[in-house]
């Protein structure tokens, strides 16, 4: 591994990336080769808007969450931290740190973040999300141990104090440690996507542009010809004063002597339909993301089990994003609740998912009660029954 001077200079300027006293963003976009593939994704989602709009469904649908301390003495104290905790330079509360660390481990493919704490009293001070393009995780020297490496200044550079570092990967592998974005073979398709849509505007500026060809034609018996040019200049400076006058909404009549042919350009051509190869673009990118399309506001016909089966499969996807979120708030939290004294723990218990589950629940107990109403109803029946025996 290559360092830029002695050891210790290095270590000096990792932390000082780390530090909540410097100006410039400690998680900032690194020039270097091995950002190329996060770069991608950042791009996909900024030219795809369905794909942008699925990964806010997610964020949005996985829910929200509330944080109990097991020692209720310190509970208050972890609700206003939980609720006034900044995160970065603009954020605060801890739902919006879990809005932009998942965001950031469905679009790279890893997350990474950081409790800031008070030097001198210890406080959190605050969270931070990084900018996972510029870490890279790999095996340390035993088979569970692993190290991190910073790519800020274009090498890698062993960052110190790992264990200090929130971290979480999605669908990771021993080929891939580090974990997999979501959008992974997606780029393919959405290029194909977006070629196609370059197409579609091209032909449009072609054929849906309306252009007219005014073709004069001389009278075969020779007597036009000599004035054929000062007539067909006649004609084009009428033709053009009659369409410059209905841009500004003044209608005018073409009138011309001769045989004058008058045709829209392109008119017998026909623009190439695209709506079965685009659909089965998006079919593909949104089974992907697990999104349902009628979340996206795409009308494709759908029986209602199926939409039902779609929304079963968003919640298991959903409970998986919450399970790998869950370690990471905790961890913040117990953080905070060291700080004050206490290594009580906590745990976390989230809403459900949408209305649909809050009404299905509802429904259970109410049939439930309504079943033990009837037990008990048919219990004293009987029960009289066998007085009067």
């Amino acid at each position: 591994m290559r360092f830029f001077g002695k050891r210790n200079d290095v270590e000096k300027h990792v932390r000082s990336v780390f530090s909540a006293e410097r100006e410039e963003s400690p998680f900032r976009l690194a020039a270097d080769d091995g950002i190329l593939e996060s770069g991608i994704y950042d791009g996909l989602r900024a030219c795809v808007p369905v794909i942008d709009a699925c990964f806010g469904k997610i964020i949005r649908l996985t829910g929200d969450f509330k944080v109990y301390a097991n020692d209720e003495e310190y509970q208050q104290e972890l609700e206003n931290f939980c609720r006034e905790v900044t995160v970065g330079i603009s954020g605060k509360s801890l739902n919006t740190f879990a809005d932009m660390y998942l965001d950031s481990l469905l679009t790279y493919g890893r997350a990474v973040g950081r409790v800031i704490k008070d030097k001198e009293t210890m406080t959190v001070r605050g969270v931070v999300v990084g900018d996972s393009s510029m870490f890279r995780v790999k095996q340390g020297k035993g088979e569970l141990d692993k190290e991190f490496c910073f790519t800020g200044r274009g090498s890698e550079i062993e960052v110190p104090e790992p264990e200090s570092l929130l971290y979480t990967t999605l669908n990771p592998s021993p080929r891939h440690p580090d974990g997999v974005s979501i959008l992974r073979g997606l780029p393919a398709m959405s290029q194909i996507l977006m070629r196609i849509y370059q197409c579609i505007g091209q032909n449009f500026d072609r054929v849906g542009n309306v252009r007219y060809a005014v073709t004069y034609k001389p009278a075969e018996d020779g007597s036009d010809k000599r004035f054929a040019k000062e007539r067909a200049q006649e004609i084009a400076e009428a033709w053009s004063d009659g369409m410059q006058s209905a841009r500004n909404g003044i209608v005018k009549d073409f009138i011309t002597v001769g045989d004058v042919d008058i045709r829209v350009i392109g008119a017998e051509n026909q623009l190439i339909d695209t709506q079965v190869p685009v659909r089965q673009l998006l079919e593909q990118l949104i089974a992907k993301l697990s999104v349902p399309p009628f979340l996206l506001g795409l009308n494709w016909s759908t029986t209602e089990r199926m939409s039902s089966q779609q929304a079963d499969i968003l919640t298991s996807e959903l409970e998986y994003y919450r399970r790998l979120l869950e370690p990471v708030l905790r961890d913040v939290c117990c953080e905070f609740l060291k700080s004050c004294g206490t290594d009580c723990g906590v745990r976390i218990e989230w809403a459900n998912i949408n209305l649909q589950d809050e009404e299905a629940l509802a429904r259970s107990r109410l049939y439930n009660a309504q079943a033990r109403a009837k037990e008990l109803e048919n219990a004293q029946l009987e029960s009289r029954l066998g007085l009067r025996e």
